[in-house]
């Protein structure tokens, strides 16, 4: 098995995370990812209340015994979430790990490590990680230019993004946006990342919360069927490519402000897509991967099988230098 400071830190089997997507974040996915070996994450956001969290969080601990964690996404909005309740819940779980994402998690990082909690916070650039470092979490989810939802402003690719927080970071770190088998992971780790954290290959699982027509649209999908939309209100967000994100995208090439796609980009319209199976329903996200995916496994068999792949090509790439270094210490 492939050990790093990530699996040592959290307990699990496989350098492998599943992001913590809204409305595909359930118990049955995240305890399969976690079964697996890998760290499965349920989405606080997606449950309407504090107490349909802690009732999702003990369906989980029922299909699971292995660590898995809870995403808190502290969004800014008009009218926030009780997010001071949703932490109370996770904390009076029993879950021992959570994942921060969005605004300053200093509050939050704070009352999760007084009650022993580890703490993933989900960053976009190298800047906010060294935050997220000095604040004191135990280690940080860093998304590149490649992944679904929210990539930043900076537009900076794994490729540089990886080595880059290699290069800044003390704390273990899982790089997210692009992967999706066990090239990608063994890449990951060859640039300085202790694993990786995947969305949309997740949600192309068996059990995945979505409909079968959304798996088998991506899975028909390529690299080149994404939109980034809100690049003009600073905002931006890569997209499945439909009718609905040309249009938020036309209207803001026109001068439109967000008062004028704000229907558009609802995120009820996303959960029906993902119910309905309807793609043209509204915008949902999806990563540039999709073109890498070309099945729908169960999870954990995704899990096992990308690690063992990175693992043998590893292992054969190491063979290979060894060879080679001999081969030209003969010819000396």
């Amino acid at each position: 098995m492939l050990k790093t400071r990530f699996t040592e830190t959290f307990g699990v089997e496989h350098p492998i995370v599943q992001g913590g997507m809204m409305f595909v974040g359930r118990a049955e996915l995240a305890a399969a990812v976690s079964n697996g070996g890998g760290l499965g994450i349920i989405t606080a956001l997606t449950q309407p209340t504090p107490k349909d969290l802690a009732e999702e969080i003990s369906r989980c601990q029922a299909l699971t015994d292995k660590p898995f964690a809870v995403n808190l996404t502290l969004t800014l909005s008009i009218n926030p979430p009780p997010f001071a309740e949703f932490r109370q819940v996770i904390i009076d779980s029993g879950v021992g790990i959570v994942e921060t994402a969005g605004s300053d998690p200093t509050v939050h990082v704070e009352h999760f490590k007084q009650h022993g909690l580890k703490v993933i916070h989900k960053c976009t650039s190298v800047w906010h990680a060294l935050k997220a470092e000095k604040v004191g979490v135990d280690a940080v989810s860093i998304d590149g230019f490649e992944c679904a939802g929210h990539p930043g402003e900076d537009d900076v690719p794994g490729l540089v993004l990886i080595p880059a927080a290699a290069d800044a970071l003390k704390i273990p770190f899982v790089a997210s946006g692009g992967f999706a088998d066990g090239r990608g992971l063994a890449a990951a780790l060859a640039l300085g990342a202790d694993g990786i954290n995947m969305g949309t290959r997740f949600m192309c699982t068996q059990e995945s919360p979505i409909h079968d027509n959304i798996k088998n649209l991506i899975v028909e999908s390529t690299e080149r069927d994404t939109r980034l939309i809100m690049r003009q209100l600073r905002n931006s967000m890569r997209v499945s490519k439909n009718t609905v994100s040309d249009e938020v995208i036309e209207i803001l090439s026109k001068g439109g402000r967000f008062k004028d796609i704000k229907d558009l980009v609802a995120g009820v319209r996303g959960r029906t897509v993902f119910q309905n199976g309807d793609p043209e329903l509204g915008v949902w996200t999806v990563g540039l991967v999709q073109g890498l995916i070309h099945d729908v496994p169960a999870a954990g068999e995704l899990v096992q099988q990308i690690s063992s792949d990175a693992q043998d090509l590893l292992l054969g790439l190491a063979r290979t230098v060894v060879v080679d270094r001999v081969a030209a210490a003969g010819r000396v």
